[in-house]
């Protein structure tokens, strides 16, 4: 009798599928998924008017979206170093795109090596130095190119043919492809795009051909807002050439300091289009010109001054920038669909985000590096089927402070005392934290030498209201009412009925500062 239940048994279990890579007993893989200059504005997932974003809001909607998901230094290389050493550019010694990484200190890929990850990186790195605690990466160099890209790993550099963002695709989906599969993955994977100068695949160029809607400050005058009006990112300024992508034929007469109305540079760097340009192949130029020949055609023939030119800017910048998005979202798309058809979704933590927010013409501007919410502000959604109930939304104040101890906490590595960011675990597994922050800080340092001119200040979000502080060559506070002023356009410093708030503000900002080990010296 004995014997007959044994076989019995041994029928049933050979009728059970084989143990899989998405068993939840194993430790999770993750999958870190981040966009250069991505604004939550071109997400639909967050409601955005522009864009449809099916394959990123399947994170979203799979997972949990945050909708308070915040930068510490909104500009792209300190912002990476943030994200791998949970710690702000004081302390991880990047505070602006001139620094160079130091790859020596303790980040979290080299934890989860010891920990037993395989680690990888593909895609954009903009940290100078060579990459550390990867098993294997192949990264742009420097900013990167839309087209052929040059790529370097730790023995080679070569240059790829083809779109950057479907190529770091298929470098990504070739790395699963070859991974070792008895141990969990850490992937990072990078895009250039929508990065600036923000070239589309010559697939996508027909997309986005109506009018856009224009953000109700394209036009703001800064009243309040000294810092603001002194900033260089203008679309008003935006190069006709890289930026528009017309021909030097199609602007006879302007030079450098023109634009038709005195409203600022409209010309880059002698040559520079031409050779991004000519990056492209036969193939791909004869695609390129169908599209944007008549719109040379039509500039050169109705040339455009003052606000009728900032409002054919925007059009130009918005269609292209949205496009690249388009590309992203599809191509993201394939690596979900990889996961699932190789029974990995269940088991691996995506995350989407990019490395800051960015403008989309709100206040007149394109780039980011303020604390405004354009650029504070960081899309983030996180999927894991194993851990993370689907459709949930969370308004917990996070920053890319936190990536680092999730994954650790996850992998069931402790978070080392240096790492300043907490892990948002509980946040993901329960919906709440009741010990999370009420506030987070910010700091920016790129002033005066860099691009855009943005100075230097700090400041601290709660979840109502916004207190910054201006300093270097000027001393100046602004205070915001973020929930009777989403849009930031009311300095409330120094206003009667906002005395309580501002004495609490301000002492937030110096326990904030206390906490984070910021200098005295480090204004």
């Amino acid at each position: 009798m004995k014997y007959i239940c044994l076989l019995a048994f041994l029928s049933l279990m050979a009728c059970q599928p084989a143990p899989s890579e998405s068993s939840g007993d194993k430790a999770p893989n993750i999958l870190f998924i981040m966009t250069d200059d991505h604004a939550k504005q071109a997400i639909s997932a967050y409601g955005s008017n522009l864009i449809n974003t099916p394959n990123i809001d399947r994170i979203a909607s799979e997972g949990m979206l945050f909708t308070h998901s915040f930068v510490t230094n909104s500009i792209c290389a300190p912002s990476r170093a943030t994200l791998l050493t949970g710690k702000f550019s004081h302390l991880n010694g990047l505070r602006d795109n001139r620094d160079e990484f130091d790859g020596g200190q303790l980040t979290f890929p080299k934890l989860l090596q010891e920990a037993g990850y395989q680690t990888g990186l593909i895609g954009k790195w903009h940290l100078k130095t060579k990459p550390t605690g990867f098993d294997y990466w192949q990264v742009l160099l420097g900013q990167g190119e839309y087209y052929q890209p040059r790529f370097a790993t730790d023995t080679d550099t070569a240059v790829i043919e083809g779109y950057t963002t479907t190529v770091i695709t298929d470098l990504a989906i070739e790395y699963l492809e070859d991974r070792d599969t008895t141990k969990p993955f850490c992937l990072l994977y990078h895009h250039k795009a929508p990065h600036r100068n923000w070239m589309p695949d010559v697939d996508d160029l027909d997309l986005f051909n109506e009018d856009l809607p224009e953000p109700e400050t394209l036009f703001d005058d800064y009243e309040g807002r000294p810092a603001a009006r002194e900033a260089d990112m203008r679309i008003a300024d935006m190069y006709l050439s890289t930026d528009m992508k017309l021909h030097k034929d199609s602007y006879p007469g302007l030079d450098n300091n023109s634009g038709g109305a005195g409203i600022g540079t409209v010309v880059d760097r002698e040559g520079n289009w031409e050779r991004i340009y000519n990056r492209l192949t036969p193939a791909q130029k004869q695609k390129w010109d169908a599209h944007y020949d008549p719109i040379n055609a039509d500039f050169k023939a109705n040339p455009r001054t003052g606000q009728e030119l900032v409002r054919w800017k925007y059009q130009r910048y918005m269609k292209d920038y949205l496009r690249c998005v388009k590309s992203v979202d599809d191509n993201i798309g394939r690596v979900l669909d990889y996961l699932e058809e190789n029974d990995l979704a269940d088991n691996t933590i995506v995350v989407y985000t990019s490395d800051q927010g960015f403008y989309l013409g709100e206040h007149g501007w394109y780039d980011k590096r303020f604390i405004y919410e354009e650029s504070l502000g960081m899309p983030l959604m996180v999927r894991y089927p194993n851990g993370i109930e689907a459709g949930q939304v969370s308004e917990a104040l996070v920053q890319n402070l936190d990536f680092a101890p999730t994954f650790l906490d996850y992998a069931g590595v402790s978070k080392p005392d240096e790492m300043q960011g907490e892990s948002m675990k509980e946040i993901m597994t329960t919906g709440e934290d009741p010990t999370w922050r009420d506030a987070v800080y910010y700091h920016y340092y790129e002033y005066p030498h860099g691009w855009h001119m943005v100075k230097q200040h700090y400041g601290v979000r709660t979840d109502r209201y916004k207190l910054a502080h201006f300093y270097n060559d000027i001393d100046h506070w602004e205070l915001f009412d973020l929930e009777e002023d989403p849009q930031e356009m009311r300095n409330l410093y120094n206003s009667p009925e906002m005395e309580k708030i501002q004495v609490e503000l301000h002492t937030q900002l110096a326990e904030l500062r206390e906490k984070y080990q910021v200098p005295e010296s480090g204004d």
